[in-house]
């Protein structure tokens, strides 16, 4: 009865024995399915790089910023445009001289050589009088200079204003 039991035991432990883990195979077509998402992938990535480059030529940087209407002394100061993707530009700036001021926050999108789409909003303060611009407006190269022009130009009086963006 001892031998006995003692071979049940024994064939139980041998039987028992831990397997090794199995090597996962890996089929032809799921290689394939690989081979062709890597490929996508990397045409994903350089679709994405060229979305990223301008069209035009890139406007980055501190520009110069005018102002100049009937009655008031032209003053002029700076405008920041800064990349946020394609020909699209997060812009701020400020002009000033005395109490007059004028500033520019929003979006520009570059869409032509000639033309900056804008969107945000040009407050000024001039003689005391303040007035809020905040429809999408353009700015136009008018072939005159280096320079873009606000194509809003009438002010709440009736009176026409002259911001330019000068670009070096």
């Amino acid at each position: 009865m001892k031998i006995l039991s003692f071979l049940i035991l024994s064939c139980f432990l041998i039987g028992c024995k831990p397997e090794k883990p199995s090597q996962t195979i890996v089929s032809a077509e799921q290689l394939r399915i690989d081979s062709i998402n890597a490929q996508r992938r990397k045409w994903n990535d350089s679709i994405a790089i060229r979305n990223q480059q301008n069209i035009f030529k890139d406007e980055s940087g501190s520009h110069r910023l005018t102002f100049s209407s009937d009655g008031v002394a032209p003053f002029s100061g700076n405008i920041k445009f800064e990349k946020t993707y394609r020909d699209t530009y997060s812009v701020s700036g400020n002009a000033a001289a005395g109490s007059n001021k004028v500033s520019v926050n929003g979006e520009i999108i570059k869409v032509s050589e000639r033309h900056l789409n804008f969107d945000g909003e040009i407050r000024q303060k001039i003689n005391g009088k303040t007035f809020v611009r905040n429809k999408k407006t353009t700015f136009l190269n008018e072939g005159k200079g280096n320079f873009y022009r606000l194509q809003n130009k009438v002010n709440a009086d009736g009176f026409i204003d002259y911001i330019d963006i000068y670009f070096k």
